[in-house]
């Protein structure tokens, strides 16, 4: 019988790279399958049309009352969720979450890994979300609710990476799943 599959929790402030970071992780490893979260907001200008399932509130709701999600929740006004992963044999998952989400993930599945991704700086945080397109109010309430986000990121992650530099944060991280690969 297979092992199943490891599930790698990417969380981290909005601005932190973990979309970059996350893309990156699947063209180095071939093992490792993401899960696309699905979302109530709207695509943002440029961003690629499978970076999310984009669906309705009524959709989303009724996916959440047929028990479809692993976790979910309302950040900002938009509901995201992540579907029960359903990973190709071999694979591994990777998530990329919200820290709310991390947390329900762990209540399902105590041996997911949690690696929190942070910002070199908020300055650094606030010019990436800027940088993505994000409204400058948008900018200044990610960046606040940012500084919560880490501190109660550190309470619950097995693992805080840095994103100084986006190909040392994924070497870091490929190590932590190379690791975990290896005591199972």
């Amino acid at each position: 019988m297979p092992a199943e599959p490891l599930i790698i929790v990417l969380i981290g402030p909005g601005g932190t790279g973990k979309g970059t970071v996350a893309e990156r992780l699947l063209d180095a490893d071939e093992a490792l399958w993401l899960s696309r979260s699905w979302t109530t907001r709207s695509p943002r200008e440029g961003e690629a049309a499978d970076a999310y399932v984009f669906v309705d509130r009524e959709e989303f709701e009724a996916h959440v009352q047929r028990g479809g999600f692993l976790e979910w929740a309302e950040f900002l006004g938009n509901c995201y969720g992540t579907p029960v992963p359903q990973p190709p044999e071999g694979h591994d998952v990777l998530l990329e979450i919200e820290l709310e989400g991390a947390i329900q993930v762990l209540e399902r599945r105590p041996d997911a890994v949690v690696i929190l991704l942070a910002p070199p700086s908020e300055e650094a945080q606030a010019a990436r979300l800027r940088g993505r397109g994000d409204p400058e109010e948008h900018v200044v309430k990610r960046v606040a609710k940012g500084r919560e986000e880490l501190a109660r990121g550190q309470e619950i992650a097995h693992h805080v990476v840095v994103n100084h530099e986006v190909e040392q944060a994924v070497a870091e991280v490929l190590g932590i799943l190379d690791a975990r690969r290896q005591d199972r």
